[in-house]
C-alpha cells in the first residue's frame, strides 16, 4: 500500500483542450444533469403519489429512475465542474469512490432492467397468473437481488483496482475515473488485471444482454397469438424498455467486452451510459407510455390545485 502513497490525485483530460467545445460542453451537459434530475424525479414523485406504484412495472420504473438519479450524479457534476473552473484533478480516495459508485449503481440499473424485461414477460406469456407471480414480496426479492448483484460486482472491481501500485504518471486520458484508464497508468504489468476485469464487467454486461435480448424474441413470438389491440399495447412498452436497454448496453458493450485497452473513443461511448441513456429514460417511458402520462398529470394537477385552494 506503500506505492499508492506515491500519487495523491490524478489529473482528468477531459473531453477537449479547445476552450470553447468545452463551453459548448459546460452548457450541454448541464442542460443535461438538470434534464435527468427534473425528469427522474417526476417521474418517481408522480409513481409514489399515485395507484401506478402497486403495478410491479411502475414499481421497477420508480427504481430504476432512483438508480438513473444516483448512477449520472457519481460522474456529471465533477465533469460539469471541472469544464466551468478548468482544474480537472481528483484525489486518490475520490477516484476509488468515483470507481466503486460507477460500477455499483450502473450494475444495479443493469439488473432492474433485467428485472424489468422478466415482468414483461409475465405479463405477456403468462397473462392470468401475472399477479400471482408478480406479488409485492417476488418484486421487492428481485430489487433486492439486483442490490446484491450490484455489490457482487463492485466490490471485486474496487478490490482489484485499490491494490494496483500507482507511482508514475498520474494523466487519465478520461473525464472520470474508470478500471481500464486506470490500469493504464499502474506501475506493474496488469494483463491478469485486465483479463480479471473484462471477466467481471464483461460477463455480467454480456449475460444480462443476452437474457434481456432472450426474453423479448420470446415474447415478440408470444404476441403473434394476442389481438391486434393486445399487440400494439405490448410494443408500445416493450418498445420503450427496448429502447433503453439498446441505448445502454450499446455502448457499454463496446466499452467493457473488450480487451483492456483505451481508445480515444471511449470517452464518446461513455457519455452514452453515464449521461445520455439516463436523460432519455424518463422521456421514453414517459411519451411513449399513456399511464404514465396521465398519472403524472393528474398527479401534479391535484398537487398544484390543491397549493391554490390552501393560499
Amino acid at each position: 500500500m506503500e506505492s499508492h502513497r506515491n500519487i495523491s490525485e490524478f489529473i482528468l483530460l477531459g473531453l477537449s483542450y479547445d476552450q470553447d467545445i468545452q463551453i459548448f460542453c459546460f452548457v450541454l451537459f448541464l442542460v443535461c444533469y438538470v434534464s435527468i434530475l427534473v425528469g427522474n424525479f417526476l417521474i418517481l414523485v408522480s409513481i409514489q403519489c399515485s395507484s401506478l406504484f402497486n403495478q410491479p412495472m411502475y414499481y421497477f420504473l420508480s427504481h430504476l429512475s432512483c438508480m438513473d438519479i444516483c448512477y449520472t450524479s457519481s460522474v456529471t457534476p465533477k465533469l460539469i465542474g471541472d469544464l466551468l473552473v478548468g482544474t480537472k484533478t481528483i484525489s486518490y480516495g475520490n477516484c476509488m469512490l468515483q470507481v466503486f459508485i460507477i460500477h455499483f449503481f450502473g450494475s444495479i440499473e443493469v439488473f432492474i432492467l433485467t428485472a424489468m424485461a422478466f415482468d414483461r414477460y409475465v405479463a405477456i406469456c403468462k397473462p392470468l397468473h401475472y399477479m400471482i407471480i408478480m406479488n409485492r414480496a417476488r418484486r421487492n426479492l428481485l430489487v433486492f437481488a439486483a442490490w446484491v448483484g450490484g455489490a457482487v460486482h463492485s466490490f471485486p472491481q474496487l478490490s482489484i483496482i485499490i491494490q494496483l501500485p500507482f507511482c508514475g504518471p498520474n494523466v487519465i486520458d478520461h473525464y472520470f475515473c474508470d478500471i481500464f484508464p486506470l490500469l493504464k497508468v499502474a506501475c506493474t504489468d496488469t494483463y491478469i488485471t485486465g483479463v480479471l476485469v473484462v471477466a467481471n464487467s464483461g460477463m455480467v454486461t454480456l449475460v444480462t444482454f443476452v437474457v434481456l435480448f432472450v426474453s423479448y424474441v420470446i415474447i415478440l413470438f408470444t404476441l403473434r397469438n394476442h389481438s391486434a389491440e393486445g399487440i400494439r399495447k405490448a410494443l408500445s412498452t416493450c418498445g420503450s424498455h427496448i429502447s433503453v436497454v439498446v441505448l445502454f448496453f450499446g455502448p457499454s458493450i463496446f466499452a467493457y467486452l473488450r480487451p483492456p485497452n483505451t481508445y480515444p473513443e471511449d470517452k464518446i461511448f461513455a457519455l452514452f451510459y453515464t449521461i445520455i441513456a439516463p436523460m432519455f429514460n424518463p422521456l421514453i417511458y414517459t411519451l411513449r407510455n399513456t399511464e404514465m402520462k396521465n398519472a403524472m398529470r393528474k398527479v401534479w394537477c391535484q398537487m398544484i390545485f390543491s397549493k391554490e385552494a390552501h393560499n
